[in-house]
């Protein structure tokens, strides 16, 4: 039986990458993002693909998009919790409350909701959890709030590990370092592809039941 991937944050970069792998690979794959027409477009590029356009701050958008996907495919095998941002903010001077209240909603709420939207149907496959965290949850970067934004998905993916564990789930943080993604809009001209992140994340949904891959950590080879 072909299993199902959910994807949040899946009409770009690293959710778009992986949807196409997993869809390389035979898999169904559940496309969640606000654009529905980059959404569409990403469908288009895989073999069985549902678009499900909403917010991932919003619970209900997340519930809706589970139901809807688990009834279109008959339930759900693996999610990932891959929607974040930065802040729009230099960070020097004055913090701008709106921009760091987004990135909290979307970085923190957003995995929560996903989350607590998914886990009814990955209890029923003893499926596996995947979230995006950073090289920059991994060390302490002066003053960032993103990467403390981070720090709280590599403590929660744990979290939700040992609790998977107790009925057959799986929880895997994968923590790319600097990606060729609009997300970095400037730096060095060395970075991972979303590809290469997508490959870590099929590594963590594909192994083997009696192996539970805990965390891949990602940093380009050339520095």
């Amino acid at each position: 039986m072909t299993k199902t991937l959910f994807i949040t944050g899946a009409s770009s970069g690293i959710g778009a990458a992986t949807a196409r792998k997993a869809s390389d690979a035979g898999w169904n794959v559940a496309l969640f993002a606000r654009s529905e027409d980059k959404l569409k477009e990403v469908a288009h590029g895989c073999a069985s693909a549902m678009v499900l356009p909403g917010d991932a701050t919003s619970p209900a958008d997340l519930t809706e998009a589970v139901e809807r996907a688990a009834h279109q495919f008959g339930g759900i095998d693996a999610a990932f919790a891959n929607a974040g941002r930065g802040l729009n903010s230099s960070g020097k001077g004055a913090p701008d409350e709106d921009d760091i209240r987004g990135m909290i909603d979307l970085n923190i709420l957003g995995v929560l909701w996903t989350v607590g939207a998914v886990l009814p149907e990955l209890k029923k496959t003893k499926g596996t959890l995947v979230m995006t965290g950073s090289a920059a949850g991994k060390r302490h970067i002066p003053g960032s709030i993103y990467g403390a934004s981070k720090w709280f998905v590599h403590g929660y993916a744990g979290n939700m590990a040992e609790e998977m564990r107790e009925w057959g789930g799986r929880c895997t943080v994968v923590a790319p370092g600097m990606v060729d993604t609009p997300f970095f809009e400037s730096g060095k001209p060395d970075k991972l592809k979303p590809e290469d992140v997508a490959d870590a994340v099929m590594l963590a949904i594909e192994a083997d039941p009696r192996a539970s891959v805990r965390e891949v950590f990602l940093m380009p080879q050339s520095m």
